[in-house]
């Protein structure tokens, strides 16, 4: 569903009253699941009903999937600034990382570059393939580099020092956050891939995007990538259960697939079959069977729904605007440390503080306030996020309690 008329927009204008979950407490989890809006929970019912009366399995239900998928992949392509065929759905960011990673193709004693404030699913998946091909690690230091953060040059500067001094002659892949989920910075994901495309080996590039998606313009990175994943559920606030992944032409090229089944073949052939490539060429490869339809809907509408909030750079402004309040009133409050010294680039603040109190007594303690953070465990941090749904009366009173809280 796109929100075309004037009337959908008027009503997509107040997209915090379209959130059940957000009527009856203060929410700082969007960079773990954002809420539903009540018109994309609609829009999933709609073509779940709409599969029931064409019958889930028959000729007559085939054309309604597949233009289902045609649009959204269009759809995505297009925030991706790529071909809707290097597109490829998914249930996750982690299923998007790890589908076209192992199908590269490594040799024993390559190399492997990764930022030390990876997701721990990426960095597991690193490991046990590191580990079957015999493959060194490297840790790329960014978690570090939290100062200067009101002058992007001096970071992305400081990143790229980094990555310099990292890599190895040998380097196959090099693998980074877009916006790292610990402490909110934002990675330079397209002055790293030209830096990539000046050594000999020329190393693929992993970018996680679960944090980026639906936050930050993704465009200029995704299009540099190799591996490009991201998820809906997130600062998309679109259903759980389904993301997707933008690969680069390289990737379609050298990338085997790894967990196969009939949506990667071209063609359905039994036992006896002939084709010696009988993958599809495009990134329906990394795709394996049946999938959850109506979930594409949901989706679509979420992101329409975020479109009528203003273009992808209005909206990090107002999230950089309330970051910022976020991030000024914790550093005003003895007894509590912002992880980031400088201005947040985006809506993830993490803090620690100095109260007696364990971080989980404070966030279950805040959770009987209406008020919800969470905890990460390392290193163990407070995380909370805002989104262009929350309200700076919000921002106030989650201050004021941590304040009270921690005294």
């Amino acid at each position: 569903m796109r929100l075309g008329t004037s009337s959908d927009k008027e009503q997509a204008l107040n997209l915090r009253d379209l959130m059940p979950a957000l009527q009856n407490k203060s929410y700082f989890n969007y960079g773990g699941q954002g809420p539903l809006p009540s018109p994309s929970l609609d829009s999933i019912a709609t073509s779940w009903e709409e599969i029931q009366k064409l019958g889930p399995f028959t000729n007559n239900v085939w054309p309604y999937l597949m233009n289902e998928v045609k649009k959204t992949k269009r759809y995505l392509g297009r925030l991706c600034g790529v071909s809707s065929n290097q597109i490829a759905l998914t249930e996750n960011v982690t299923s998007g990382c790890v589908l076209p990673l192992w199908g590269l193709p490594f040799k024993a004693d390559q190399r492997i570059l990764i930022g030390d404030c990876e997701h721990p699913g990426v960095i597991a998946a690193c490991r046990e393939i590191a580990k079957r091909n015999s493959l060194k690690i490297d840790i790329l230091h960014v978690q570090q580099l939290r100062e200067g953060l009101n002058e992007r040059n001096t970071v992305d500067e400081l990143v790229l020092k980094e990555l310099k001094k990292a890599i190895r002659s040998n380097t196959k892949l090099v693998v980074l956050s877009h916006v790292l989920w610990n402490t909110g910075q934002i990675m330079p994901i397209n002055l790293i891939a030209e830096t990539l495309q000046t050594y000999p080996v020329k190393p693929y590039l992993l970018v996680d995007a679960a944090q980026s998606f639906g936050q930050i313009p993704i465009r200029d990175a995704a299009q540099t990538a190799d591996i490009y994943a991201f998820t809906g559920h997130k600062w998309a606030c679109g259903p759980e259960g389904l993301g997707g992944v933008a690969v680069s032409k390289r990737v379609l090229q050298d990338s085997s697939p790894t967990l196969i089944g009939w949506k990667s073949l071209q063609k359905e052939e039994g036992i006896h079959f002939a084709n010696p490539h009988p993958f599809q060429k495009d990134a329906r490869r990394f795709e394996i069977a049946t999938s959850c339809i109506p979930l594409l809907a949901g989706l679509r509408c979420s992101l329409d729904l975020l479109e009528t909030q203003g273009d992808v750079h209005s909206r990090l402004k107002r999230i950089q605007t309330l970051s910022m309040r976020l991030w000024t009133g914790l550093k005003s409050i003895e007894g509590v440390t912002t992880i980031l010294e400088g201005p947040p680039p985006t809506g993830l603040i993490s803090f620690t503080t100095t109260s007696n109190k364990s971080a989980n007594t404070l966030v279950r303690h805040l959770g009987k306030k209406a008020l919800w953070i969470r905890v990460l465990e390392d290193p163990e941090w407070l995380r909370a996020c805002v989104h262009i749904t929350t309200q700076e009366s919000e921002v106030d009173t989650l201050i004021k309690e941590i304040q009270t809280s921690i005294t």
